[in-house]
């Protein structure tokens, strides 16, 4: 069971999640709540959520500010609720490799699926995690926790594969692929997750980290120089993503590892 912790200010919206949600059937368990992001932040603390559903406006400590203050506690998944069609917020969520950024009211559906994919997030952090405390870790064994590639694939599936492979430095996207296979986003995506479990930016993502891996090993370039030559052109996403797969930073990549860090 993963356990989940509700932050939410409005105590209706608050129980009703805990109380009409079938937390059982998604694998789940509710562990605890908080009513704002300075109890919230109290909560993760003691509590060791591996699944945070939180607000984004609360009082006392916003869900942001709560999220960015918790992320060094350990390995967790979040989702964000807003009652506000914000692009702001949902960028900031984006850097901070937040799950699913949901508005309310929340479907049942919508809910059911957020928790999938954290769920998976978790895991694979729990994964990275355990591989990169091991004192004695092959690269192949890294890499095989980061992607997992098929071992037959598809003619399309091969073809987008093999672009990313060639393009990843470049800004590049799934449309790029529908020009040249002369084939619909939406039959692309479904084949490509379909085949390799990853959707295509999440795929695009991480071969982008495989490839900083190994220049932060090399230990020959700057950070974010590094950042800029694996496609990420904004420095503060890469370090997100980043975070995201490896549950360290950058530097704290080539410290585990005995490289020498240099920002």
């Amino acid at each position: 069971m993963f356990k989940v912790l509700l932050v939410e200010d409005e105590e209706m919206i608050r129980k009703g999640l805990r109380h009409t949600f079938d937390w059982l059937q998604a694998g789940c368990i509710v562990i605890g709540e908080a009513e704002n992001g300075e109890e919230g932040l109290d909560r993760i603390r003691t509590l060791k959520p591996d699944i945070i559903i939180v607000d984004v406006n609360m009082p006392l400590m916003d869900g942001i500010t709560m999220i960015e203050r918790s992320m060094q506690g350990g390995v967790c998944s979040y989702i964000i609720l807003s009652g506000y069609d914000e692009f702001g917020l949902a960028k900031q969520a984006i850097r901070l490799g937040v799950t699913e950024y949901l508005l309310k009211p929340v479907e049942q559906e919508q809910l059911f699926g957020a928790l999938e994919r954290a769920k998976q997030q978790v895991e694979m952090k729990k994964k990275y995690e355990a591989i990169l405390s091991a004192t004695s870790v092959g690269d192949e064994e890294i890499y095989a926790s980061l992607m997992k590639l098929p071992s037959k694939s598809s003619y399309y599936v091969s073809k987008m594969i093999e672009y990313v492979q060639e393009h990843y430095p470049d800004k590049i996207s799934i449309n790029d692929l529908v020009n040249r296979l002369g084939i619909s986003a939406t039959y692309l995506n479904r084949k490509f997750k379909s085949e390799t479990t990853y959707t295509f930016n999440d795929f695009l993502n991480r071969y982008r980290i495989q490839q900083a891996m190994d220049k932060l090993r090399d230990g020959e370039e700057k950070i974010y120089t590094i950042a800029t030559d694996v496609g990420f052109k904004d420095y503060k996403y890469f370090i997100a993503i980043f975070k995201k797969y490896a549950n360290c930073t950058p530097g704290q990549y080539q410290e585990r590892f005995g490289f020498r860090v240099e920002e």
